[in-house]
């Protein structure tokens, strides 16, 4: 085997495919990376059981060939190069890699023993790439961490024809995002739930203007395949037993306000310096403004004001900081809002479309979150 490749272009493929890696590997062979040259392509691959992850990059492939390497070290190795063509060919039992003066030798693994890549279900339909990872990463801040819960660290994903709804939950707020997208079928439906972790990964490795792929299967497929501007990735699905996320995110609201999304964030910023791990942030809604207040015992506080609308009863409500600048992240538009029932029940917070006829991203997107009881 041996090929030359763009030094940079190398390093995200073999960053991509190394992200799938085991750190403790069950099988020793896992903690390598496959590469096969071929055709003017070369493919890269990482796998550990669970979720895949291949790339597929164009290079001068002078002889083709397929060899097994230890995939961190080449990770670590190819990101270290300086920015000039990389050469790579097999010598022996080693894989030489070779860029400027630079060169290294890698100790081949036996490539008859890599285990074969799950191929993805059908394609079930695409999405522009930038609504696909927008959407992602507005959601996936509400997935649970909690390892022993597996279904609260996953993201959901219900279908409906050309309706796609993603949704992240840790049981004290809910975070979905309602898009339009092209199915191969316009009556596909589907519900299942993936490991929120892999879609984030999937979602960040989307290059700007390329279309994604989504492979589903019907009932009983255990996978999903992701796929864009050369990156695949395919994960088992967990249990698909998800809570009744869309019912919650409707209701009747008693109070309505409205405030600017980007003042907004950087007051409760702000605030949150003062805060202990635990301590909320106070909103108190009235008309005409939201007081933002927070402190920690007698040690610091802080107070301001903000410029606000306000439709129905005054309410003073509390959250953890972080759990609403997660919500204003996801928020893309100027105003911003805030509809809840009293301090005790869960609060909504959507983003206000700038104008009529505004698209979808304005929106589709809705963030549900419990409030902080208060004391007095």
């Amino acid at each position: 085997m041996e090929f030359r490749v763009d030094r940079q272009t190398l390093a995200e493929a073999v960053a991509w495919a190394a992200r799938t890696l085991p750190s403790r590997p069950a099988v020793p062979v896992l903690a390598g990376m496959p590469i096969e040259a071929g055709d003017g392509e070369l493919a890269l691959a990482g796998f550990d059981y669970e979720v895949s992850a291949r790339a597929r990059i164009d290079a001068e492939v002078a002889e083709p060939g397929r060899v097994l390497v230890p995939g961190r070290l080449l990770s670590d190795i190819v990101k270290s190069l300086p920015a000039q063509p990389v050469e790579v060919f097999t010598k022996g039992a080693e894989v030489v890699v070779r860029c400027g003066a630079a060169e290294f030798g890698l100790l081949t693994m036996p490539v008859e023993d890599y285990p074969t890549l799950p191929e993805p279900p059908a394609r079930a339909g695409t999405l522009p790439g930038e609504l696909f990872a927008e959407a992602v990463a507005q959601v996936v801040p509400a997935a649970g961490r909690d390892d022993t819960l597996p279904m609260l660290t996953g993201a959901r994903i219900d279908i409906e024809g050309d309706t796609m709804w993603l949704a992240c939950t840790d049981r004290y707020r809910i975070a979905a995002r309602e898009l339009t997208w092209s199915p191969a079928d316009p009556g596909f439906t589907a519900g299942v739930v993936v490991p929120a972790r892999t879609l984030a990964d999937a979602a960040k490795a989307v290059r700007p203007g390329a279309e994604v792929a989504i492979d589903l299967g019907g009932s009983g497929e255990a996978l999903i395949g992701v796929s864009g501007g050369g990156r695949t990735m395919t994960s088992r699905l967990l249990d698909d037993q998800y809570i009744n996320y869309r019912a919650r995110l409707t209701g009747e609201w008693t109070s309505t306000a409205r405030v600017r999304t980007a003042p907004f964030a950087e007051a409760i910023k702000r605030a949150a310096l003062v805060t202990d791990r635990g301590t909320p942030v106070r909103l108190a809604f009235t008309p005409g403004e939201v007081r933002i207040r927070a402190a920690t015992g007698d040690s610091a506080r802080a107070n301001e004001a903000l410029g606000a609308e306000l439709d129905g009863d005054e309410v003073d409500i509390a959250f953890s900081p972080q759990y609403l600048l997660d919500a204003l992240a996801g928020v893309r538009t100027e105003w911003t809002r805030v509809e809840c029932t009293g301090p005790t029940k869960a609060a909504l917070i959507t983003g206000i479309p700038d104008e009529e006829g505004a698209a979808d991203h304005d929106t589709g997107f809705r963030y549900l979150a419990m409030p902080v009881r208060l004391t007095s």
